[in-house]
């Protein structure tokens, strides 16, 4: 217990002089949102991969679908890899920085507003990225605090508390500059964490070939290629996390801040290993804690012989993972919620500040006056998503698939498409994000599960907008 307080300690410390670090550089808006536009390939290739995967991938996604699924848990990592980074950064990455520069925009509402001429989609999608943003932010809150809650024996409500504080530091003080110096440490830590993970998995359970014989004892459909829950509910939780990164605003924000098209090929490479790493040892760890869990050896992490899926993977990777390096893993964890943690508070208080402050209420304000703006933002964002967190409404794949479904359902449609179809027209952009985002929310509240609530809203939101623009013959105009 000592030697985790001293590293995690050391940790913070090193997070706080990162950030002085980063108030130092930090200058003007642009430094502080976007690192200057100059942020080269490797750095934004682990800045992109530790935004999309966090405490919400290892804590909660890992060990409800990872229970649930079995071995079939994996196919989602393998589409996370190829759908989700892959082929994002391939056939988008270039095209979003490239129209960033076009239209001299830097979020993601300012390039909806400017390329649909429409001042009310800029409002309309920045209203939608601070709402829905909240609940993700909260979600990686409540699975960092279930895992200080298992190492430290923390109350919960501390956990979230000193998580919340140790973000708004981090943040407030330098932006993305605080995140370009220090996400590839994050990168490096989440690396070696996986590795140790795995490989200390294999030797506590006595190699590859006893748990898929213990997995095969429990329910032989954990080791099948479909798992137990079915094909559907399987294939929607692909498509949830493998389609929303394609106009998830706090990825696509990494490639306005990439240097150039060399990096982005560079990026490629990187970030799809980077994710195949990660996403494929978080599976297969979760679909471990059959193996290692029961209510008699964990209690803490069932209620009534039932498991509680976000304590799960706490429980399984405190008493698992040896006492060595387990200190290790707390830092895998940590470093990747850091990250995903600062892109969400970093594209939220923007969405405030310079869409909304900015756009619509003083048009004028200095970069000054803006950048000051953004740390204030920061700040109440956190606040909104640590009380979120405190409430505990839900799991945590359930908050996180309704954040991501209406993000990908309202802006899937207007962003890809306006990227791709050059006749793709206001009418058609509006009436697939507004559209796309009412299936997900009406099928969320009659009571189907988000993630395939979300899945649907966001097919529905790319088919909508190719075929309204065309039905629109050129849609209408302000």
């Amino acid at each position: 217990m000592t030697v985790k307080v001293i590293v995690i300690s050391l940790y913070a410390l090193m997070i706080i002089i990162v950030g002085i670090l980063g108030l130092k550089k930090t200058k003007t808006f642009s430094d502080f949102f976007l690192g200057g536009g100059n942020i080269g390939p490797w750095m934004t290739a682990f800045s992109y991969g530790t935004a999309y995967f966090s405490a919400v991938l290892f804590i909660g996604f890992a060990g409800k679908i990872g229970w649930g699924f079995g071995y079939s848990s994996l196919w989602i990592a393998f589409f996370n890899g190829i759908l989700g980074v892959f082929v994002v950064w391939a056939l988008m990455g270039w095209k979003i920085k490239r129209a960033s520069l076009d239209y001299n925009v830097s979020t993601i509402s300012e390039y909806l507003e400017k390329r649909y001429n429409s001042r009310f989609f800029k409002l309309l999608s920045s209203i939608v990225i601070f709402i829905f943003m909240i609940p993700y932010s909260a979600a990686v809150f409540m699975g960092l605090s279930y895992l200080f809650t298992s190492n430290f024996n923390l109350p919960y409500a501390y956990a979230l508390i000193s998580m919340g504080i140790f973000t708004g530091v981090y943040m407030v003080l330098g932006g993305y500059k605080s995140m370009a110096l220090i996400d590839m440490i994050f990168g490096i830590i989440m690396v070696a964490g996986v590795i140790i993970l795995f490989t200390s998995t294999l030797n506590e359970a006595g190699g590859l070939k006893n748990i898929t014989s213990a997995l095969n004892n429990i329910d032989p459909e954990l080791t099948e290629p479909v798992g137990p829950p079915g094909l559907w509910p399987l294939f929607s939780i692909i498509m949830l996390t493998s389609l929303a990164p394609f106009a998830m605003p706090q990825l696509v924000q990494k490639f306005y801040a990439i240097r150039d098209k060399r990096s982005v090929r560079i990026g490629t490479i990187a970030s799809t290993f980077f994710a195949f790493l990660i996403g494929f040892v978080a599976y297969f760890i979760g679909s471990t804690t059959r193996v290692f869990l029961t209510p008699e050896s964990s209690p803490e992490a069932f209620e009534r012989g039932k498991p509680i899926f976000d304590r799960l993977m706490p429980e399984l990777l405190a008493n698992v993972i040896p006492e060595s390096l387990s200190v290790i893993i707390l830092l895998l964890i940590l470093s990747a919620s850091m990250s995903t943690l600062a892109a969400l508070v970093l594209i939220s208080s923007s969405s405030l500040t310079k869409d909304l402050y900015h756009g619509f209420i003083n048009r004028n304000a200095s970069d000054g006056t803006l950048t000051r703006l953004m740390r204030f933002a920061s700040a109440f964002f956190i606040i909104l998503s640590v009380t979120l967190a405190f409430l505990n409404v839900d799991t945590i794949v359930a908050i996180l698939g309704i954040s991501w479904g209406a993000i990908g359902a309202f802006f899937l449609g207007p962003f890809v498409w306006g990227l791709f179809m050059k006749k793709a027209t206001k009418t058609g952009a509006l009436a697939s994000g507004i559209g796309g985002l009412s299936i997900c929310l009406i099928l969320y509240i009659s009571g189907m599960p988000s993630p395939q609530a979300g899945t649907i809203g966001m097919l529905s939101s790319l088919a909508l907008n190719p075929i309204i623009s065309i039905l629109s013959k050129g849609g209408l105009h302000e």
